[in-house]
């Protein structure tokens, strides 16, 4: 009878990580360390009265509360109110972020180029997006008055700042052969950057343009407490007279709105990564 012999092979050990993983390995349990040091230290400071919040009795004065905001206002002439203040935070909302995609672009091609306006561009950047929304308005209404031209500008101010820094950044990730290849023939930095740099970073800007506008139409909406007009503004006034029915009817416009812009801006995005 015939035997055969059975050796069985051990698996190779595995391959040691390089240096270079090493260390990022390393630096990653290190930041991540520090971060949830960072949350139980906060946890420990902070006076958060988590007993009340779950009370039963806070439930009871929040679902009270809550109760009093039905039924919703629907008067044909108070409908007609709101559907006229979803519109001016819509165009609020879009005009602010068409004038933020100028100014953004007008400081980023400097902040993301080598040269003397690289720092004080990148700084002016900071300061711009730095200052929230309801800020720059606060500031804008001393000039302009009530309104909602403060909230588009303080939207295309805040929003520049933001966008200018993304526009930027994504002109440094470019890949450089293209812009290289026109520049060793001789080509000028106009040309370069329009037939070599702006193809590739388009998709990615109109993907952050289109982000953004989502965000300036919540910014927009909440502009309007402190008097930049729109679904805000009937917000703070109806809530302020305690007038609940009237002010779930707002909140009902700000969410439907909200939503509208949130599936259009997700459809736009869709077919531009296709």
């Amino acid at each position: 009878m015939r035997t055969t012999n059975t050796t069985e092979k051990t698996p190779a050990p595995l391959l040691a990580l390089p240096p270079e993983l090493r260390a990022a390995r390393r630096r990653a349990w290190v930041l991540l360390l520090a971060l949830a040091g960072l949350v139980v230290a906060s946890f420990a400071s902070l006076d958060l009265p988590w007993g009340q919040l779950l009370s039963l009795q806070a439930w009871q004065s929040m679902a009270r509360f809550g109760g009093e905001f039905f039924p919703p206002e629907t008067r044909p002439d108070f409908l007609l109110k709101v559907a006229r203040g979803a519109w001016e935070t819509l165009a609020m909302s879009a005009l602010g972020t068409l004038l933020a995609v100028g100014l953004g672009l007008l400081l980023a091609l400097p902040a993301g180029a080598p040269g003397a306006l690289r720092v004080p561009t990148r700084w002016l950047l900071n300061a711009l997006r730095a200052a929230p929304e309801l800020v720059w308005a606060s500031l804008l209404l001393i000039s302009v008055g009530l309104g909602p031209m403060a909230g588009t500008l303080a939207l295309a101010l805040h929003t520049g700042g933001v966008l200018g820094r993304l526009f930027a950044e994504a002109l440094e990730n470019l890949p450089t052969g293209p812009a290289q290849a026109l520049r060793n023939q001789g080509v000028g930095a106009l040309k370069v950057f329009f037939y070599a740099q702006l193809p590739q970073a388009l998709p990615q800007w109109l993907s952050y343009t289109l982000y953004r506008w989502e965000n300036n139409i919540r910014a927009a909406a909440v502009l309007g407490v402190v008097g930049a007009g729109g679904l805000g503004q009937q917000l703070a006034f109806h809530l302020g007279l305690f007038q609940m029915g009237k002010t779930a009817t707002v909140l009902i416009a700000m969410l439907g709105l909200v939503g509208l812009v949130d599936g259009l801006s997700g459809v736009l995005r869709w077919r531009l990564g296709r």
